[in-house]
């Protein structure tokens, strides 16, 4: 693996020397990537790919007795992210190379990722992930690019200058990895950020025998670097996590001012050979960041600087709920970044007086405004910062970037209705399909040409096949293929075996109360239970499976996880079932598990209430792969919907206005419990420890939270209409001609979900980057 990955990186770095070379001699406007997290995944088919090199590899290492396939396995994936927002900024970075865009991606080099799950006794247990134990071919350290980044102390102001007094600094030590485009020559750079303390440690201390104390301002400055996503449950972790934003967003435009002002004299022009863009909330300090690098080391005028800054910025929110959106107390950052914390003020109490000019005596929509949240504990709202210091704000699918100017930013839409616009989300089609699905790749080459990895859009000519019955056989030989090829993964990470003739059902996603894998789970019991009572009844063979991560400190989403474990423990192993029904738990979710496991899934389960999913992209992938939809009218389903046809996915449950309507007129839960005896078996079956019998009350509060907590994300308002809807898609997989013209239906209708399109559409409207001239 080392070997071709060494051959790849070689001609990898030559393309990447060349187009550096070519943006520094064109003075390239660049986009400049900062995010929290990349979810890279595994790095050397997609390199052979971009270079044209997988055949002769693949040549090459069978003159030795190798399979490519296997050797790629040896390949641990990057530990740089858990989720959507991460494999998202990954998609976007391919993308960015393949459209040719001069771009950088920023982030951490996390050493232990967020962590490796495994599962004991059910429960999810966290470990770290070490993927750079034996170190990775992909990275290229740039030991003479540093930069220092302070925290604490306090501000002095002389003659109208600010003096940032640090208490503590660390230094941010530059890692490179290369991120090559397909069908060009051009890459781009993802720049990562170690933390490294001072050069120093006590040596009086370690040489009285005291190792800990020597040893500890390392420990308290490197460990910034060592985990994404710190349990925040303690004031330690509240603490490193803002450190952690903090200290990316520092080195990186530290790192952009200077390479701006070695090809410019001056930063009077940053914004027009630079777009900084914030994924997500997490690099909102970067606004606060730019204002004191201008201010207080350029010694730039506040009103010019802040002109500058509105200019450069652009933002990415990916979230409609309250909770999830990014507050810091002010205490915290005054504390950590006194400095910061005196600008963001400023930018406050200027932002209002413009808005109280704009409406007059209305307090109200000061206080919602506000970049501080004065109830209770003042808290500073980094979502309103982002909005504030960008001149672009976008959403991520037509429904979400609609309910964004409606809801959390409807005061800022009003005063800047401008200011809001819509991207909806894409998936590379290279990973997600050429990468991860070879069989359906092949079939596509022979029918469409090679044209649609760089043209997405060429897919719709699947139309012309979909009824077609050679086609047909072919299209579901690869499915086949694919479902064996997972079935043999559930059976080595959980020891049971599934059959490849029964739907396979899938949930795969970041586990949390609202993206609803407990509905889905209660959908699970009641077709157990009706198994049970009615075993003459031919029913559909379904494997239900689920995969995904849930945070450290999220207990409820670790009792979901519990659960399945109980659940299938009983269903797998009751011989009145069989293989009628199958429930498993894929461990470790990860880029290289969904490369088994979308291509593999007949059924794909985006099942949120609707109104709370911003987009996701797991649907796309699923349905790019062949799945069909069961969703709510949330998100991207609904563009998926209009793009492969109402008749083509499942929808079912509430809307987004029927869910605010019933929230508006009293939601009762237990009304559902009282008037569908079905549900109520199903949760008194849960709840009475039917599935856990060595714990009989284990998840009676999980449960009274629907019947008795308000049931917050509706599961018993959609469950009849969910067991309804899974009923139909029993109806359709047992006639698998009609099944299979819809799953090419699926396949055909994904062109506009390519991060191709989207990466286009925020080059061309947000960030006005041109691509790259062709090298001479």
């Amino acid at each position: 693996m080392l070997a071709v990955a060494q051959m790849a990186r070689t001609q990898l770095s030559e393309r990447w020397v060349e187009t550096q070379a070519q943006e520094r001699a064109q003075k390239a406007r660049r986009v400049v990537y900062l995010s929290m997290e990349f979810l890279m995944g595994r790095t050397l088919s997609n390199a052979l790919a971009a270079l044209d090199l997988t055949d002769d590899a693949a040549s090459g290492l069978a003159r030795h007795a190798q399979v490519l396939e296997d050797i790629a396995d040896h390949e641990p994936d990057a530990a740089l992210g858990n989720g959507g927002l991460g494999r998202l900024a990954a998609c976007f970075l391919d993308s960015m190379a393949t459209l040719s865009l001069p771009s950088w991606g920023y982030g951490i080099r996390y050493e232990y990722g967020m962590f490796a799950q495994r599962i004991i006794g059910g429960a999810q247990v966290e470990y770290p992930d070490p993927w750079l134990v034996d170190g990775t071919p992909w990275e290229f350290p740039r030991a003479d690019i540093s930069y220092p980044v302070r925290f604490g102390g306090w501000v002095e102001h002389v003659n109208g200058q600010a003096h940032w007094h640090h208490a503590g600094k660390v230094a941010a030590k530059a890692y490179d990895m290369v991120v090559p485009g397909h069908g060009t020559k051009k890459v781009s750079t993802l720049r990562l950020w170690k933390a490294v303390a001072p050069a120093h440690f006590d040596l009086g201390a370690f040489n009285t025998g005291d190792y800990a104390r020597a040893a500890s301002t390392k420990n308290e400055f490197e460990n910034i670097s060592w985990v994404l996503y710190p349990n925040d449950s303690t004031p330690a972790g509240r603490e490193l996590r803002l450190k952690q934003e903090y200290f990316f967003v520092a080195a990186s435009l530290q790192d952009l001012v200077k390479r701006h002002l070695e090809e410019h004299a001056t930063l009077e022009n940053l914004a027009e050979h630079v777009a900084i863009h914030l994924n997500d909330t997490h690099p909102a300090i970067g606004v606060a960041e730019l204002m004191r690098i201008l201010c207080d080391e350029h010694h730039m005028p506040w009103d010019r600087a802040w002109q500058l800054c509105g200019l450069t910025f652009s933002y990415t929110n990916h979230t409609l709920m309250p909770e999830a959106l990014e507050t810091w107390p002010v205490s915290l950052i005054g504390h950590v970044l006194p400095r910061h914390l005196e600008i963001i003020f400023r930018i406050n109490k200027e932002f209002l007086d413009e808005a109280a000019l704009y409406r007059p005596g209305d307090n109200g929509f000061l206080q919602r405004l506000s970049l501080i949240d004065e109830r209770g504990e003042r808290r500073v709202r980094m979502a309103h910062l982002s909005v504030v210091g960008s001149h672009t704000v976008n959403g991520v699918s037509a429904l979400h970037s609609e309910l964004l100017v409606n809801t959390i930013f409807a005061d800022f839409a009003d005063m800047w209705p401008k200011r809001f616009t819509n991207m909806t989300n894409g998936v590379t089609p290279r990973r997600w399909l050429a990468q991860a699905n070879p069989g359906l790749t092949g079939l596509l080459d022979n029918t469409l040409g090679t044209g649609w990895r760089l043209d997405l859009n060429q897919l719709r000519r699947l139309d012309a096949h979909r009824t077609d019955s050679s086609f047909q056989q072919k299209f579901m030989a690869v499915k086949r293929a694919n479902k064996l090829r997972l079935a043999a993964l559930i059976k080595r990470t959980t020891g049971y075996e599934v059959s490849p003739d029964s739907l396979f059902d899938v949930q795969v996603k970041r586990i949390h109360e609202y993206k609803r894998q407990l509905l889905n789970l209660l959908h699970v019991v009641w077709r157990y239970q009706a198994i049970l009572a009615d075993p003459g009844v031919s029913w559909v063979p379904r494997t239900v499976i689920f995969s995904g991560k849930a945070a450290s400190s999220y207990h409820s989403a670790k009792s979901i996880i519990r659960l399945i474990h109980d659940i299938g423990t009983v269903i797998n192993n009751d011989p009145r079932v069989g293989d009628k029904l199958k429930l498993v738990f894929i461990p470790n979710y990860g880029v290289s598990v969904a490369e088994v496991i979308m291509p593999g899934a007949d059924l794909s389960e985006q099942i949120s209430t609707a109104g709370t999913e911003a987009s996701g992209t797991g649907n796309m992938k699923l349905a790019l792969n062949g799945a069909l939809t069961i969703g709510t009218d949330d998100g991207a389903n609904i563009e998926i919907r209009q793009n492969v046809g109402d008749d083509n996915i499942f929808i079912f449950g509430l809307k987004t206005p029927e869910v605010r309507a019933l929230r508006q007129s009293g939601y009762q839960p237990m009304r559902y419990c009282e008037s569908l005896p079905q549900l109520r078996q199903v949760l008194d079956a849960i709840s009475g420890g039917h599935f856990s019998r060595d714990e009989p009350n284990r998840y009676r509060g999980l449960i009274d939270s629907l019947a008795w907590g308000g049931d917050h994300y509706m599961l018993l308002a959609d469950f009849e209409s969910y067991i309804e809807t899974q009923a139909k898609v029993d109806v359709l997989y047992s006639q698998p001609t009609r099944w299979c013209e819809r799953a090419i239906s699926n396949v055909a209708g994904m062109g506009a979900f390519s991060s191709d399109r989207t990466i286009g559409e925020y080059a061309s409207k947000i960030w006005h980057v041109a691509p790259l001239d062709p090298a001479p």
